[in-house]
């Protein structure tokens, strides 16, 4: 629409013009959105079909958080993980990186994103560790590789990650007072208060009934 705008020759010909154009210009900058992210993690052997659904992901968010971003973050965390493991770095970031690549056509497609996602890399011969990752990382289908549950769980580090998203503020308030039910529940503990969005518990223990030991304790 600002092209045509600015252009100011608006009829059927020129948009159509203008809308070709665009489409051509969209499918470039997604291209090097997903050669950029593959870059930055490190992997290789992607097709340009592939790279382009990877920075497809760049104009997709979940809960506030962009998917792309999320998927750099899964697949350091998954090698990280990996590696502490004695497993295959590169075999992890891959997984990692290419977890949640359904999402970016799941709207064209029927079916879960995990299992949209491990179709469509089947399709470029991607190996069964890289598709089993892919289509289990939500517990849809069994895992059949130490890979599948690091994927997983670095997906949750990822998304849980304070301030990676977006949350209701009832959401927030119930998540509060959560916590400070927990740190209220130990014996001895009068109040409890949840700060700095919640990565904080101020306790405040009845001091005749809680010692030194009990204290080290609660704190922990």
């Amino acid at each position: 629409m600002e092209r045509l705008i600015q252009d100011g020759r608006i009829h059927p010909s020129r948009i159509e013009e203008l809308v070709a154009q665009t489409k051509k210009d969209v499918n470039h900058k997604v291209l090097q959105l997903g050669k950029g992210a593959a870059v930055e993690a490190n992997i290789r052997g992607l097709s340009n079909k592939v790279l382009s659904l990877l920075g497809a992901l760049s104009f997709r968010t979940s809960y506030g958080q962009n998917v792309l971003r999320h998927s750099i973050e899964v697949a350091f965390l998954t090698q990280v993980m990996a590696d502490e493991l004695g497993l295959d770095g590169s075999i992890a970031r891959r997984a990692g990186l290419l977890h949640d690549i359904g999402k970016a056509i799941d709207h064209e497609v029927e079916g879960s994103h995990p299992e949209i996602g491990a179709n469509y890399l089947k399709r470029f011969n991607e190996s069964p560790v890289i598709l089993n990752a892919v289509a289990g990382h939500h517990g849809d289908v069994p895992a059949e590789n130490p890979y599948t549950p690091l994927v997983a769980a670095a997906d949750a580090i990822s998304a849980s990650r304070p301030g990676a998203r977006r949350e209701t503020l009832e959401r927030y308030i119930k998540r509060l007072e959560k916590l400070e039910e927990l740190a209220s529940g130990f014996k001895g503990v009068e109040n409890a208060y949840a700060i700095q969005a919640g990565r904080e518990i101020r306790v405040i223990v009845n001091a005749e009934k809680v010692d030194d030991e009990s204290a080290m304790k609660i704190a922990r």
